[in-house]
């Protein structure tokens, strides 16, 4: 713990440097209205907090920049921010318009919290196969060619193609489509994967033995279509990336976490493994990756129906503007989550 002395010039150091990105010296940290001191009392203030290692002098001439651990005393001293007004107005008016697929909304919501925060933003959608299956409609759209449409409990929405060597008609996709909903709603999508024809009811269905074995194959097409592959891959949306190579002078840094971002199991890992030890904020060296040591991330859970179902982040240097990318990742995550739950 800091005295209130060297906390306020701390502070003060570090507000100043993530205004300037200069290193910060004591003449003008003296200037400061919370700086009640003279600038000599300022740099023997900062020859100690350099000395228990939350400054650093990049140079001997030069003033102090905020080490790591300097950000972590700042940023734990945050109290709650808010965001302004008119980015208030901005988070509502694009809650209120917003409809449609997930996967296009999640994507819109990274250029949103980038533009709030002017950082690149990372979404994590929900997995799908733990979402329950709200309904299940087959459309025609040849005569050999049906699309089953899928809407998920998390809003998600999955659209398959099936082609088939049936005679389609109105008469059997009622029927398939009325077996398939019958049995998958209210369901997981990995319970409905597992299913096979014995599980599915033949109530109500066509009376005739043709009849029930055309239905039988495209239930059982539609089936084989719903056990694809891609719904274990996680969805991550990334906004803002000019936003990142904005930040940096460095065009080696910008590479790499440029490369970082396009991988997007690394994304992933990165935000649960920020999520999972109960931080909202990782700075430098605390990501657990090397090449985000001049990065900092700020993440959020976002909730669906009483669940954590994904991840909201922003990634900017470490010199970020921490009261508001906290304020906008928390605002922007919790209506993100009511819009998934309203459907």
């Amino acid at each position: 713990m800091l005295d209130e002395r060297k906390a306020t010039i701390l502070r003060a150091v570090v507000s100043e440097y993530i205004e300037s990105a200069q290193p910060v010296g004591s003449n003008h940290v003296a200037t400061s209205t919370e700086v009640n001191v003279s600038p000599a009392t300022v740099r023997n203030v900062m020859a100690a907090l350099e000395a228990e290692g939350y400054l650093h002098q990049p140079h001997t001439s030069a003033g102090r920049v905020p080490t790591e651990k300097g950000y972590r005393f700042f940023v734990d001293q945050l109290g709650p921010g808010r965001l302004g007004a008119s980015e208030t107005q901005q988070v509502r008016s694009f809650f209120a318009r917003t409809h449609g697929e997930i996967e296009q909304m999640l994507a819109d919501t990274t250029r949103l919290l980038s533009n709030l925060t002017r950082y690149a933003a990372v979404v994590v959608g929900p997995p799908h196969e733990v979402a329950t299956v709200r309904s299940v409609q087959l459309v025609q759209l040849t005569q050999r060619v049906v699309l089953c449409v899928v809407v998920l409990s998390n809003g998600a929405v999955e659209k398959h193609t099936i082609e088939t060597d049936l005679d389609l008609d109105d008469l059997l996709i009622n029927a398939a489509g009325t077996r398939l909903a019958g049995a998958a709603i209210g369901r997981s999508l990995a319970e409905v994967a597992a299913m096979t024809l014995p599980d599915i009811s033949t109530a109500g269905g066509p009376r005739s033995d043709a009849a029930r074995s055309d239905v039988d194959r495209l239930v059982g097409l539609t089936l084989d279509a719903l056990r694809g592959d891609h719904r274990h891959e996680d969805q991550v949306f990334i906004g803002g990336t000019s936003e990142m190579v904005s930040a940096f002078d460095a065009v080696g840094t910008v590479s790499e976490i440029l490369r970082i971002l396009e991988q997007q199991l690394l994304v992933v890992n990165l935000l649960e493994d920020v999520l999972g030890r109960g931080l909202s904020v990782a700075i430098g060296r605390e990501t657990g990756n090397e090449a985000l040591a001049d990065c900092s991330l700020v993440v959020a859970p976002y909730v669906v129906d009483g669940e954590a179902a994904g991840a909201i982040g922003v990634l900017g240097p470490t010199r970020m503007h921490y009261d508001q990318a906290l304020s906008a990742v928390a605002v922007v995550a919790n209506r993100l989550g009511r819009r998934l739950s309203e459907g």
